[in-house]
């Protein structure tokens, strides 16, 4: 077994993950995985990043597929024993003019974006060694979507009680309430992508607050954060940040020093705390 640290970035064959990866093989001292749904897309992104002089390694990782989930949980187990740092990168969204149904772009938004990153914790953060360094990339947007939701669903999602069971029943609901065109009467936005990262940035302080429940004493940080808006594929060519920029916080967040005893639980742009 490797007594390397190991660093894994979901969804970082492109856009902010790659970025990420790219600042970690440069700052982080141990193995660095890039990851991807498709195996030849990520080859190629380990290679144009050996070109900088750069080595990352490649593992398969689709987080809407449990078997992938699991199948690099055990490589992780028998390599390295677990892993010091988890960037929840992966995510989609979209287009503003897409023409498909919201209910269906509520699901398909919700699988990925909350679904397919809680199953990813679910399986990895057990992995998480002492010291170790986690981050969901969550969005702004978390911030403004919440800001539509009603005061009941606002006071639920502010909470510093709620489970996680609970959050996944308001995740569920909102998708069901799409599905009957009566999400709007609910107290819901009208954004699926908002909703998906209310969920994250939740899911987060929820994560936090069980840390420090039950492994207090191994000082591992976990946080969310919000990239900014970025010139990927999925916020288009007039966003105002480079994707080397949109990696500062999560990269920040996944470097914070041993000895450092927060942030932790908390929502933060551009390397600072927001208020929730």
């Amino acid at each position: 077994m490797s007594s390397v640290p190991v660093a894994v970035v979901t969804g970082s064959n492109k856009g902010i993950g790659f970025a990420i990866v790219r600042a970690l093989c440069k700052q982080f001292p141990g193995d660095v995985y890039l990851t991807a749904r498709d195996p030849g897309r990520g080859q190629e992104a380990v290679a144009k990043l050996q070109e900088e002089g750069l080595h990352a390694l490649f593992h398969q990782l689709d987080i809407d597929d449990l078997q992938s989930i699991r199948a690099l949980r055990d490589f992780l187990k028998e390599k390295y024993g677990g892993l010091n740092v988890l960037v929840n990168n992966a995510g989609i969204a979209f287009k503003v003019h897409d023409t498909t149904p919201f209910a269906i772009q509520a699901e398909v938004t919700l699988k990925t974006n909350f679904f397919g990153t809680r199953n990813v914790c679910t399986e990895l953060l057990p992995l998480v060694k002492p010291y170790g360094r986690v981050v969901n990339v969550s969005s702004m947007v978390s911030s403004s979507a919440l800001g539509g939701c009603s005061r009941e669903l606002q006071q639920k999602f502010r909470s510093d009680t709620i489970t996680e069971d609970e959050l996944v029943e308001l995740m569920t609901k909102f998708v069901e309430d799409t599905k009957k065109s009566v999400h709007e009467k609910e107290g819901w936005p009208n954004t699926a992508y908002g909703v998906s990262k209310i969920g994250v940035t939740v899911l987060s302080r929820i994560q936090a607050r069980m840390l420090n429940e039950e492994r207090k004493g191994d000082h591992i940080l976990l946080n969310a954060c919000c990239p900014g808006w970025v010139r990927t594929d999925m916020a288009g060519p007039k966003a105002t940040k480079s994707p080397d920029e949109g990696a500062e916080t999560p990269v920040y967040l996944a470097l914070l020093p041993s000895d450092a005893d927060g942030p932790h639980g908390q929502f933060l742009s551009n390397k600072t705390v927001r208020t929730w």
